[in-house]
């Protein structure tokens, strides 16, 4: 059927006087004139080689440097990637929030994806052998069955059962690029089939009621199937709710591709969804988005958190999400702006003084510059076309592998976004 198409569209083309018509190895067609994404052309761009002249040499020693650092260094001060034994299905290890002392889900299913882009598959599964051995709920009557619990002790106690979507998103993609990258592998390393089992019940899980360690809850599934959106939480008291940082189109492109295909038409109109929340939620003088939000992408007060209508720790992320798109999809011009306008605002506030968190009008609230903000503001060059992310590139270059009590997020970030900006995360599908 898509040869068909390709035959059909290239006929006409030819009858519209345009015979330039090509189709990766994908069966991704690439209409003349028009833009074509990193994952469809698989031609990623080092931006570091590209706009801040170092060499390929280089790029390649400060990531391997800073992988090497994080996941095998000094586990007092430098670490956050620590083994934790073995159990039938092989080796385990986890990511520790130091700071936080926990095990999340958003940095579990993050150091799944910085190591199969690193091809480390030891790394990646000992990671998914602990998140399914202590994270996740299977028991029926659990309210969060199907999902990871979000925060886990070192221990493997359950300390919130419920989920935070993002963690979610990333175990799926990462799986299915483990798949395709290695090979399915059996029982919990059938990679492709949990990444299926996953995007089923983020989509089409029932709700449940039942007891939880934080009292009795009920929960539905992870995606709203009106508003086409992910959740801020399964919860049902707040489940009407979102995060733009949890919006990830550059993911959801590719479930349209390889997840379950009764689903896929869904992922395709969700992707556009994202793309349209993100130009909806952006302030129009700064390119700020709120840590949460609404469904109509009006900032949300939560009741325990009433700051998070601001600009903080997890909107810091969704620049890196809608550049990321632009970089592997290339739909949606928007983003290009909003890259433009998000740089062009931390310039003005001093690349060397800007601060971490704001009011989305670009009040400073303090904060301190953290490496998390640099790391996401240099992804934000993947979509930027102005001369200024040479400065964000150079920001993040200069900036030292972290370390210290609050090297987890830092790190985690800092990681991802050498990858991304040197063109090494790649869509593996």
């Amino acid at each position: 059927m898509k040869t068909k198409i390709i035959l059909v569209l290239a006929f006409y083309l030819v009858l519209s006087g345009c015979s330039e018509l090509l189709a990766d190895s994908n069966g991704e067609v690439k209409l003349p004139n028009r833009p074509v994404g990193a994952a469809v052309s698989h031609e990623y761009p080092n931006l570091f080689v590209q706009v801040t002249q170092r060499s390929p040499e280089q790029v390649r020693a400060k990531i391997t440097a800073a992988y090497q650092q994080l996941f095998f260094g000094d586990p007092k001060t430098q670490a956050v990637y620590y083994p934790d034994g073995s159990n039938a299905y092989g080796e385990k290890a986890y990511i520790w929030d130091v700071n936080s002392n926990d095990v999340r889900s958003e940095g579990m299913s993050y150091g799944m994806m910085i190591a199969v882009q690193m091809n480390d598959k030891a790394v990646f599964d000992a990671l998914w052998n602990w998140s399914l051995s202590h994270m996740y709920n299977d028991a029926d009557e659990h309210p969060a069955k199907g999902f990871f619990a979000w925060s886990v002790s070192t221990q493997g106690e359950k300390l919130d059962e419920m989920p935070a979507p993002d963690g979610e998103e990333y175990f799926a993609t990462a799986l299915y690029f483990a798949s395709k990258r290695w090979g399915d592998g059996k029982g919990i390393y059938a990679y492709s089939l949990w990444g299926d089992k996953i995007l089923r019940d983020i989509l089409h899980r029932e709700s449940i009621t039942g007891p939880t360690n934080r009292g009795e809850m009920t929960a539905i599934n992870l995606f709203d199937k009106e508003h086409k959106m992910v959740r801020f939480t399964p919860d049902v008291v707040n489940s009407e709710r979102t995060d733009a940082s949890y919006h990830l189109p550059a993911f959801y492109q590719i479930w349209a591709k390889v997840g379950p295909e009764k689903d896929r038409d869904f992922w395709q109109q969700a992707t556009q969804v994202s793309r349209d929340y993100f130009n909806q939620a952006s302030h129009p003088d700064t390119g700020l988005t709120p840590d949460y939000g609404n469904f109509d992408a009006t900032p949300w007060a939560a009741s325990w958190r009433p700051e998070s209508v601001d600009y903080r720790y997890d909107a810091w992320r969704t620049a890196m999400n809608w550049s990321v798109d632009w970089s592997w999809w290339k739909a949606d011009q928007r983003q290009v702006e909003l890259s433009n306008r998000l740089q062009a605002f931390f310039e003005s506030q001093g690349m060397d003084e800007y601060k971490s968190l704001y009011t989305l009008d670009g009040k400073p609230l303090g904060g301190g510059q953290t490496t998390g903000i640099v790391a996401m503001n240099a992804t934000a060059s993947l979509a930027a076309d102005h001369p200024r992310r040479q400065k964000f590139l150079a920001a993040l270059w200069e900036r030292p592998i972290p370390t210290g009590p609050y090297r987890y997020y830092d790190g985690m970030l800092y990681m991802m976004a050498l990858l991304h900006c040197s063109g090494e995360f790649k869509a593996w599908y």
